[in-house]
């Protein structure tokens, strides 16, 4: 859910491009970095972001994505950082140590980032990476639209060859034992 929390914040930001990064290492340590070209963040938002009692939306006063996620990485004694820039975009990164017993579960990983692509079929582009010690892993919707020729990431037979791609590509790197 925190991969999908902070995407959508990237889309409502504008961002033309999304990058969502894995990275296991041999420790077990993931870390997750989320990267947009969205709006980005004046500094005093910034700096306030974390606090759940911060948000731009005008529909409830809390913003609970960026916070759970920050408390998720922590709690699994793992770090946080966020960085933005006004016109640049913004990145997240989260680190987890994934054998900590309070890690949550990463969940169905691959349904995730084929649900980002198939919600989102026009824009923004969506880059995937992983790496582990079993691999790596990508996944570009530039470059599937520039192999389609124009047919949308949404038809029923290019929405299957894009969710067998992913799974293919995603799940052995991702569920590392």
């Amino acid at each position: 859910m925190h991969v999908l929390d902070i995407t959508q914040n990237s889309i409502q930001a504008g961002a033309g491009e999304v990058g969502i990064f894995f990275d296991i290492d041999a420790g077990r340590r993931m870390t997750l970095t989320i990267r947009d070209n969205g709006r980005g963040m004046e500094p005093e938002l910034l700096y306030r972001v974390t606090d759940p009692f911060t948000t731009t939306r005008t529909t409830r006063r809390v913003g609970l994505g960026i916070p759970m996620l920050m408390q998720s990485a922590q709690f699994c004694g793992g770090s946080f950082t966020i960085d933005s820039e006004l016109d640049r975009g913004t990145v997240v990164e989260a680190v987890f140590q994934l054998d900590h017993i309070d890690c949550p579960p990463m969940g169905a990983m691959c349904d995730t980032l084929f649900a980002l692509v198939m919600l989102n079929p026009s824009k923004p582009e969506f880059m995937f990476e992983a790496r582990s010690p079993c691999g790596f892993a990508s996944f570009d919707t530039r470059l599937v639209r520039e192999a389609a020729g124009g047919i949308p990431l949404s038809e029923p037979e290019l929405a299957r060859w894009i969710r067998e791609a992913i799974e293919e590509e995603f799940k052995p790197i991702l569920e590392v034992p």
